[in-house]
């Protein structure tokens, strides 16, 4: 046998459903059996919140779309619940309420018994690490509370990371791992496809990108980053197997694309940054670019879920480009001079945390006040101007006329909140 076809049979078995529902029952997570838990089970279900249960029904009038036997060049159809086998059982026990529903087929996690609490706990907190609810917290801090520069960059590179990988998700179109024998303790990205996976490779670039950016700017011992790397990168890419929502192929593939993409774009990284901030008609190149992007990638197949999050992506990225041009020309932006370099690492003090925390809650009741008025407003003038009834808002959101311009529009004003309305409130009452 030759090396290709090692290689080929090595990816095939890697990309087995099987091997996903072997690893959860390596760590403890087990489905009742056809039977809602009861009595000590009750105990040690996974529970979206105090008291409920997380499983999944099925829609009322929904059709289950039957998977292959293994990935093709289709996959299932983008917008329906992949992954899911060929003959489904009978309807399991009603449904009850979840942390985190599909937003497209408000689908739940399944009911499941958990044995090993602590694991359950460490892989969602993994899981989280790549989703929206970090990112709108972990960007702004570094921004406001850590280094600008650095976090920049950083908004940069996860851009860059996440459109290739949710373009090569609707490329690709392979389905989610089958359920059964896969159990679905999340399903909130179920409608999309699963190869590669951008939780692994959003997983994979912030920690790597964070030492390359600090590393020589800030004084601390390599060995720091040497071990964060392979900590956070391995949570998230093993909660996304834990959780159901991915092969160990994908997750492999999603690692590799990411360091491709280290290689071919991170030289070009520093550039970029100088050129969002200083070119005179930067804001304009940046928000065309952007919006082209995403069109292009609303184009690719059928609307799902990666829709909105591509469109939310290059919204964030677009924003924060034109804030920090808005910011820098008003000179609320100064990175320090090369000659200050390394620079130190502070003592931490109770008037530095004080600041840093009356930081954080006062810009992200700022970004989150602008977040809702902007939502509040593009997706009923979207409507209005293509004609698209609006009572039903999940409906009219799977309109590209509707979702591209409310992600992109409200995501980018939250970015232009991040790096120039909040740092100028910050300047102006004088926390900066």
């Amino acid at each position: 046998m030759s090396l290709g076809q090692r290689l080929a049979l090595l990816a095939i078995r890697l990309q087995e459903p099987q091997r996903v529902a072997s690893f959860q029952r390596l760590c403890g997570v087990e489905v009742p059996l056809g039977r809602p838990a009861t009595g000590e089970d009750a105990e040690t279900e996974v529970r979206g919140a105090p008291g409920e249960p997380r499983r999944r029904g099925r829609q009322p009038g929904a059709e289950d779309s039957p998977s292959p036997a293994k990935p093709d060049c289709c996959g299932a159809p983008n917008g329906v619940r992949n992954g899911l086998a060929a003959e489904p059982g009978p309807t399991g026990p009603r449904r009850a309420g979840s942390l985190r529903r599909n937003s497209l087929t408000g689908e739940e996690g399944e009911l499941a018994k958990v044995s090993n609490l602590p694991l359950y706990y460490l892989f969602s907190f993994g899981t989280e690490l790549g989703n929206e609810l970090f990112y709108i917290f972990f960007f702004p801090f570094w921004i406001w509370n850590l280094d600008p520069f650095v976090g920049r960059r950083l908004v940069i590179i996860w851009v860059l990371v996440m459109y290739l990988g949710q373009c090569t998700k609707d490329i690709i179109r392979w389905p989610r791992p089958a359920s059964p024998p896969v159990i679905k303790l999340e399903v909130f990205y179920n409608s999309e496809y699963s190869m590669p996976s951008t939780h692994a490779m959003s997983g994979t670039a912030i920690p790597i990108a964070m030492i390359l950016l600090t590393y020589g700017r800030w004084q601390y011992p390599l060995i720091y980053g040497l071990i964060l790397i392979p900590c956070w990168s391995s949570l998230v890419c093993l909660s996304r197997v834990y959780m159901g929502m991915h092969s160990i192929l994908d997750v492999i593939a999603g690692f590799l694309y990411t360091i491709l993409i280290f290689i071919i774009f991170y030289p070009l990284v520093d550039l970029i940054d100088n050129f969002n901030q200083t070119y005179k008609y930067a804001p304009l190149i940046i928000i065309g670019l952007h919006l082209i992007l995403g069109i292009f990638s609303f184009t690719l197949d059928t609307w799902s879920t990666s829709r909105g999050d591509t469109a939310e992506i290059l919204g964030s990225g677009a924003g924060i480009a034109c804030g920090s041009h808005t910011a820098y020309n008003l000179g609320l932006s100064l990175d320090p001079s090369l000659h200050t370099l390394p620079l130190a690492i502070p003592p931490l003090t109770v008037t530095l945390f004080g600041k840093a925390i009356l930081r954080v809650v006062l810009g992200m009741i700022l970004v989150l006040f602008v977040r809702n008025i902007m939502k509040k407003i593009t997706i009923p003038l979207a409507c209005k101007l293509f004609g698209i009834p609006c009572h039903d808002i999940r409906r009219a959101r799977q309109h590209m006329e509707v979702e591209l311009p409310y992600r992109y529009i409200t995501y980018g004003t939250v970015g232009f909140s991040i790096t120039f309305l909040v740092p100028y409130v910050f300047s102006f009452i004088g926390i900066s």
